[in-house]
């Protein structure tokens, strides 16, 4: 059959096949009920489908972006993604996810595959491992707005979390509650990896502002598969700790699974505080302590961020680091 094109469409509807262009681009400002009307019946009649690849050859623009992620199963990362795909969505945009799971070969692959498919920008959770690639986007005024981390040396609009601010928060109220011997897990320290550098770095200033020791043993950095022997390691130490930061959600799972498979006793026998609120937080018994981020803020704002820079096509604007605050949301864990 032959494909119905904007002019049969135009010609079922008694109208310009501008009209019809106007129209399916959603530009009604100055078009009657009527006449939307008369063309909505007439594309529902005839079948038609815009050409989508013929649109974005003419307009120079898929109307597509891409998000490479670290890692999906974190649930800050799945609530920045709907963030991102809730406004792209207002903005007629659509958003293609990757999941790099830290890899900068699989980072790598993900980028060269959304240029091919042209997408109009990336929104990257950047491994650090692919920084001549991202310095040559950049040199092509390709846009692009980083989430997460900081990449020395690249310049780039970045979202990030105000990460230092997030661990005083932690350890504060930990000494508040009269807390002295105060442990931390964390993921692998990688050099460039910023949340992780950031939290860990801040609470050992954290510790030193309270007057408090830094134990080297009270510091626990290393894969989630072995976290739980990691957990039960320092927990059947001669002295443990009092109490437990863990640095993000997933390390957080594994310190819970820990506690209930030994019947610890939270807050009583330690406390606990997590930096990210899982969702469970509220409901979990006893409720959960933790460190909140506020992800579809920050999600907003990047796409926002890479929007605006799809639409200024020279590429020239001053590019910003946008901290954003944490929040202490207090409940029976500690």
């Amino acid at each position: 059959m032959k494909p119905i094109t904007i002019a049969d469409v135009a010609k079922h509807a008694g109208v310009s096949k501008s009209t019809v262009s106007q129209y399916l681009n959603q530009r009604y400002d100055y078009m009657g009920e009527k006449t939307k009307k008369r063309i909505k019946q007439a594309v529902e009649q005839l079948g038609y489908s815009p050409n989508i690849i013929a649109r974005s050859l003419k307009q120079k623009s898929t109307t597509t972006i891409g998000v490479i992620v670290a890692n999906i199963l974190h649930v800050f990362s799945t609530q920045v993604i709907r963030a991102i795909e809730d406004f792209c969505n207002d903005m007629n945009f659509h958003v293609i996810v990757c999941n790099a799971d830290d890899d900068p070969v699989k980072e790598k692959r993900y980028i060269d595959m959304l240029r091919a498919k042209q997408v109009d920008g990336i929104i990257a959770f950047p491994t650090g491992g692919n920084v001549e690639l991202y310095q040559g986007l950049i040199n092509d005024n390709y846009p692009i707005v980083f989430m997460d981390r900081l990449i020395p040396g690249i310049s780039v609009n970045t979202v990030l979390l105000d990460n230092e601010k997030a661990s005083f928060l932690a350890v504060d109220h930990f000494v508040r509650k009269g807390h002295e011997k105060i442990g931390m897990f964390a993921p692998p320290i990688r050099e460039k990896l910023t949340p992780r550098l950031e939290r860990i770095n801040a609470y050992k200033k954290a510790l030193q502002l309270h007057h408090l020791p830094f134990h080297p043993d009270y510091l626990v950095s290393q894969e989630i598969d072995t976290m739980q022997e990691a957990v039960i390691n320092m927990m059947e130490m001669p002295d443990p700790p009092t109490a437990l930061l863990a640095l993000n959600d997933r390390v957080l799972f594994e310190i819970l699974t820990y506690t209930k498979e030994h019947q610890i006793n939270i807050p009583g026998d330690v406390a606990l505080i997590g930096i990210d609120d899982v969702s469970f937080a509220g409901f979990y018994r006893p409720a959960l302590t933790t460190v909140a981020q506020p992800a579809f803020d920050m999600g907003k704002k990047a796409a926002e961020l890479l929007l605006n820079q799809i639409g200024n096509k020279s590429g020239e604007s001053a590019k910003e680091i946008y901290r954003f605050e944490p929040q202490l949301i207090i409940r029976e864990s500690c």
